[in-house]
């Protein structure tokens, strides 16, 4: 009989599911789609009863063609900061408010003043934005502090499913030190942080290793789905680290681009500096080997991908566009795109911060506005690289996973900007695949981080760096650089 083991990942409109078995072969994959309720503008909501019940459908649907005996482990990863606040009887006092609820952008100046006086205070000015556990509980306290006093608990994203199939009450190092209540260097719940609030200590989640068990699946669930009540379902881990887990990003330690809703840029690290921009990841297996990511993002990306080719321009040959265009003929093209339309979270954590064409003429075609959003975005990720003192050229080559990687267009564009070869990673490399082989080492399966990711992972690709458009992209590099100080003059009269 051949174990096999269940990877959950809770995205913000669907959850996906990835069944594995010992061997690390994908036996089953499902989607269950749900939508958040945006009440208000800015507000991002939905209830956490949806996520359980798209939980349970999917856990039926997976097992349909499989034997639902052979399970031994399940891993829940998924959207990081999400916040869910529990009462006395265990269930949501209010909806959960997602990580890309912006309700909290007028409070942040007030906030991050405040926390400038604690320990670690720098760090945590620099990181905590709209969606942050720390900024929507500090927005409880404000607005609803009603609903603060109802809190008993409070967990993070995924740990609520956790908390449903086991009833632990658990989270891990890397929700933990990417919520600004945390400090990394001191690795425990921030005591100042928790005072501004008003939270009791039993408040806070008890954290773990991800890799460690939270608690056997509950009776009842087991018998619902036929599986056994040995089921072991470990704490978990966020999505992007799930997806370093299985890109080898963290095992084998090298940069990953995730090309997703939103571009994220992670490296691992030695130990965090609290001089560079980024979030920085601590993450741990066992609770005894530490180790940290560093994790960039820019904030619009596949939306902003999608918001002009298909809402904007209604291209009808989307697809010789993003395969076959002259990537090195447009980048001698003056168009610049500045891909900042939803704010921008790590580098000048600004809610506020919008996006711009320069450039424009009466010969721009269709070909040089597609071209130029991508540029943009590209140019997006360089600034990302440089001001979170990534050293690219160590590694020489930086690996592409996520759905614009599916576009030649995209990964020359970007190593061109980059002046450094670009690779795409073929395989099964998602977060619910990280996680599903993350159960399988708690299971046994797998012996070791390093082994997570070996065979499963190879390059379908690789894009070089062409000189000449390196050079055009250089010089057009140095202007997008000015764009934020010119947008601040003509909004504010000052110049940043």
């Amino acid at each position: 009989m051949n174990d096999t083991y269940l990877g959950i990942d809770l995205g913000t409109s669907s959850m996906k599911m990835v069944l594995t078995d010992s061997e690390k072969h994908i036996l089953g994959q499902i989607s269950e789609e749900y939508e958040a309720v945006q009440s208000q503008n800015g507000w991002s909501e939905i209830d956490p009863e949806i996520w359980f019940q798209a939980m349970r459908r999917g856990m039926h649907n997976i097992f349909e063609d499989q034997d639902p005996k052979n399970l031994k482990g399940i891993g829940v990863t998924g959207q990081m900061h999400t916040l869910i606040v529990m009462g006395e009887d265990g269930k949501p006092v209010r909806p959960a408010m997602m990580w890309n609820d912006t309700r909290t952008k007028e409070l942040l100046p007030e906030l991050k003043k405040k926390i400038l006086e604690f320990p670690e205070g720098e760090y945590l000015s620099q990181t905590i934005s709209t969606g942050s556990p720390a900024a929507n509980l500090y927005w409880l306290k404000v607005y609803e502090p009603e609903n603060l006093k109802k809190v008993k608990k409070f967990l993070i994203g995924p740990d609520y499913l956790v908390y449903r199939l086991t009833g632990a009450e658990t989270t891990d190092y890397c929700e933990a030190s990417t919520s600004c209540l945390y400090e990394i260097c001191n690795k425990c719940w921030s005591d100042r942080m928790r005072n501004l609030i008003g939270l009791d200590q039993s408040c806070y989640p008890e954290i773990r290793g991800s890799a460690e068990c939270a608690g056997k699946i509950f009776p009842g669930i087991a018998e619902e789905l036929g599986i056994s009540e040995e089921v072991e379902v470990i704490v978990g881990t966020g999505d992007n680290p799930a997806t370093a887990i299985s890109t080898g990003c963290l095992g084998l330690g090298y940069p990953v681009v995730s090309l997703g809703t939103s571009g994220v840029f992670m490296m691992p690290i030695d130990k965090p500096e609290s001089q560079t921009k980024g979030k920085k990841i601590l993450f741990s297996f066992d609770d005894k080997k530490f180790q940290y990511l560093v994790q960039g993002v820019v904030q619009c990306n596949g939306n902003t991908f999608d918001w002009w080719n298909k809402n904007i321009m209604e291209l009808k040959h989307f697809q010789e566009l993003t395969t076959s265009i002259d990537v090195n003929s447009n980048a001698r093209n003056e168009l610049i795109f500045y891909p900042h339309l939803d704010g921008d979270k790590t580098i000048y954590a600004d809610p506020e911060l919008r996006g711009a064409f320069i450039g424009l003429n009466l010969t721009t075609s269709q070909e040089n506005l597609f071209y130029a959003v991508i540029e943009g975005l590209c140019f997006g990720f360089r600034e990302l690289a440089e001001k979170m003192r990534l050293p690219l050229e160590k590694y020489g080559t930086v690996k592409v996973v996520g759905g614009g990687a599916k576009s030649p267009v995209w990964l020359q564009t970007m190593a061109n900007v980059l002046n450094i070869a670009v690779e795409k990673m073929e395989g099964m490399i998602g977060p619910a695949f990280g996680i599903a082989l993350l159960a399988a080492y708690k299971g046994g399966s797998i012996t070791s981080l390093e082994q997570i990711s070996e065979g499963n992972v190879k390059i379908e690709c690789r894009y070089e760096p062409n000189e000449e458009a390196f050079k055009a992209c250089q010089k057009k590099y140095q202007e997008y650089l000015r764009i934020r100080s010119g947008l601040q003059y003509i909004k504010n009269g000052v110049m940043e």
